[in-house]
């Protein structure tokens, strides 16, 4: 039987190789590839709009007569075609066109078109309209349904491609895809077949539920969306069984060096960290790889959870790696264990981008000789030359800063003598509880919920950036009583040297207010050097204000810091926000939060600064910033590559979530289903495990 998942594209009318290569770039390489590239959005052309009732920013249809089709010559050469109709005149401009486009748009010829209405030199203009020329009349057969809009990329159109998908959607007439959802799934969702799904959701009948189309909630669409976050998590689930299936070196208790590791720390673990300790140790010495994240909110101390279990690798004569995604959060880490492991006689090496020469050529010597016990660094730790001696524990921290394919190539690392090492991964970021069960299924979880004794809570004010002498005046009293303060910048432009030159702005318009203090100034730019220089002078308390761009985010504990102003929090997440309000509130004073605003706010802004007034719980934050920005923006860009739908919506569609996480475990004894699954959403972009 003939597989549209065999047939390539070029099968079909019009494809040659170049346009094949284009489709490519959207991952279509085969005719079933082609079905599942399915419209993201549909547009309603059911109705003609009478040119008069335009306004600019209307996406409308409109139909009428050439008047005129000329080419235009100004800074971009373009062709003009003018066209009325009884209320009134419309240009369209194509800057792209040939000569037998200008020859069909000749005067007098009827011509249908859909567009977004701009302003323009000739009055309103449609910018490269869809058109059809001598069109059937509106409410003729086949032009009352809505029409499908598609993922696009360069040199494709959407006419061509809604062409292509209704050639593919002929094959499947011929050649049905195959139905992989068991029977039971289908009966107890009330699922429609696949087949039918497909065709109603490339071109949806007139008698379709408009509402329920334009909405993602038509029954054909939730059929899709069930499959697609199934195939997702099975993914992950596939994933954890790999791992799994490998073993990995069971690690032991370390119980005196753990002793004397906690004796020497100033203070006693919490209850949680207690709970969460014991349940990586337990872990940990199974033969199998763990797999744990460790989510705590700011402060929660999940670096001594990190060091307990890094103890327990020491003690068994293997290594630990423990990676993080920025040079100050990865130095943080540095001192502290420097100052917990020297006293115990832990051997440690340290490995960023910016160690060079002879000093990386014996760090790397070091760690291949087992005389590193413990390994810390940036994302330098997954480079080719370094290579580990006994490898048995990866400790990832802010996971979400890196993606699944870094995680696993970092487990690679330690694939010596059949064995891969256990994986710690750690966030300070809480992620809402559906988002961890869509992207971290491979992992179990353990939450550190309870705050060290003694940690304040912050007051966080919203104030506009009109009363900024107020608050450079509070500044100046609150470190005229012994304390400091953070002031951070930021922008929107993700530009490390936009950020740079706006905090560098900042540092000299404070020293010049505030000439009493000393302001200090830490970004991207720095060398590692200056940074670690100014943060060491800002922990000693030689420096009153540390200006800094986000930076700071994570990782940074200064207890006489209780004040940070936030500049333009508008421009940032709710979870960003509140880890960098997580910078004070770590010693005995009051500590304040000032968001310096930039009004006017929108109402969403608005909502955005007001959860953040009233509330402490990091968790309670990240739902709000789920509802808010989606999960691309809570998880970061670089974890979301599991996220990139074809047509679950997440924040709309994840009520599936919890069902599929109950389901998708009965489906993983099928292994062909599961891997027809998989490679029909997600073709090539996850790697199962394999080494």
């Amino acid at each position: 039987m003939t597989d549209l998942a065999d047939l390539e594209v070029q099968v079909l009318k019009g494809v040659g190789a170049s346009l094949a290569q284009r489709l490519a770039k959207l991952g279509i390489v085969s005719l079933q590839d082609l079905l599942f590239h399915l419209p993201h959005r549909y547009e309603d052309r059911t109705r003609v709009r009478p040119i008069g009732s335009l306004n600019v920013g209307d996406t409308a249809v409109v139909e009428g007569q050439v008047l005129v089709c000329e080419m235009v010559l100004g800074r971009r050469r373009s062709l003009q075609v003018t066209i009325r109709d009884d209320t009134g005149f419309l240009v369209l401009r194509f800057f792209h066109f040939n000569a037998a486009q200008k020859r069909h748009l000749e005067e007098s010829t009827r011509i249908r078109c859909f567009g977004e209405i701009r302003p323009g030199r000739a009055g309103l203009e449609f910018y490269h309209p869809e058109y059809e020329l001598e069109p059937k009349p509106l409410g003729a057969p086949g032009t009352e349904t809505l029409t499908p809009v598609y993922p696009l990329t360069e040199g494709i159109q959407q006419p061509r491609l809604r062409t292509l998908c209704y050639q593919a959607l002929d094959w499947l007439q011929r050649y049905p895809v195959r139905e992989w959802l068991p029977d039971w799934l289908l009966q107890q969702y009330q699922l429609p077949p696949i087949n039918d799904a497909l065709r109603l959701v490339h071109v949806p009948p007139a008698s379709a539920n408009t509402v329920q189309l334009m909405d993602g909630q038509h029954p054909a669409q939730q059929r899709l969306v069930m499959e697609e976050l199934l195939a997702h998590h099975l993914s992950l689930l596939h994933l954890r069984q790999q791992v799994r299936s490998m073993r990995a070196l069971p690690l032991k208790r370390p119980g005196p060096l753990a002793e004397a590791f906690l004796e020497q720390l100033p203070f006693t673990l919490t209850g949680a960290q207690r709970r969460v300790a014991d349940e990586i140790a337990t872990d940990l010495g199974q033969p199998l790889p763990m797999l744990r994240l460790v989510q705590g909110d700011v402060g929660s101390g999940k670096t001594v959870i990190a060091a307990l279990a890094s103890l327990q690798a020491v003690h068994s004569g293997a290594q630990v790696a423990l990676m993080a995604p920025t040079e100050i959060l990865a130095e943080q880490h540095w001192q502290n264990f420097q100052q917990w492991f020297a006293p115990l006689g832990i051997e440690m090496a340290w490995l960023s981008g910016k160690v060079k020469g002879r000093t990386r050529q014996s760090t790397l010597a070091a760690i291949e000789g087992g005389q590193a016990q413990v390994i810390i660094g940036t994302h330098a730790i997954f480079q080719d030359d370094v290579r580990f001696d006994r490898l048995a524990l990866a400790i990832i921290d802010e996971q979400h800063r890196f993606g699944v394919h870094q995680r696993l190539a970092l487990r690679d690392k330690g694939h010596a003598g059949g064995l891969v090492p256990h994986q710690l991964i750690m966030t300070a970021t809480p992620i809402p509880r559906t988002l961890a069960m869509s992207a971290y299924a491979d992992l179990d979880t353990s939450v550190i919920d309870e705050l060290p004794p003694g940690r304040k809570p912050i007051e966080t004010i919203a104030v506009p950036d009109s009363r900024r002498a107020e608050i450079l005046q509070r500044v100046r009293s609150a470190c005229s009583e012994g304390r400091q303060a953070y002031w951070v910048c930021t922008l929107i432009e993700e530009s490390e040297t936009l950020q740079a030159q706006a905090a560098e702005a900042a540092a000299l318009e404070l020293a010049a207010a505030l000439p009493e203090l000393t302001v200090g100034l830490v970004h991207g730019r720095l060398k590692a050097a200056e940074k670690a220089d100014i943060m060491a002078r800002f922990k000693a308390g030689a420096v009153d204000v540390l200006v800094a761009t986000t930076v700071i985010e994570v990782g940074v504990d200064v207890p006489d810091a209780s004040l940070i102003i936030i500049e333009n929090p508008e421009r940032l997440g709710l979870a960003q926000l509140h880890q960098l309000r997580g910078r004070v509130g770590r010693g005995h004073a009051a500590s304040f939060c000032v968001l310096l605003f930039h009004p006017p706010l929108s109402q969403n802004g608005k909502a955005r600064l007001q959860v953040l007034r009233d509330s402490q719980d990091g968790f309670t934050i990240a739902e709000k910033d789920l509802e808010i920005r989606g999960p691309g923006e809570v998880l970061g860009t670089r974890q979301t590559g599991l996220l990139q739908f074809r047509i679950a919506e997440f924040e709309r569609d994840q009520g599936w979530i919890e069902e599929i996480r109950e389901q998708a475990p009965k489906l993983m004894d099928d292994a062909v289903r599961v891997e027809a699954l998989i490679r029909r959403w997600l073709g090539d972009r996850v790697r199962y495990g394999d080494v």
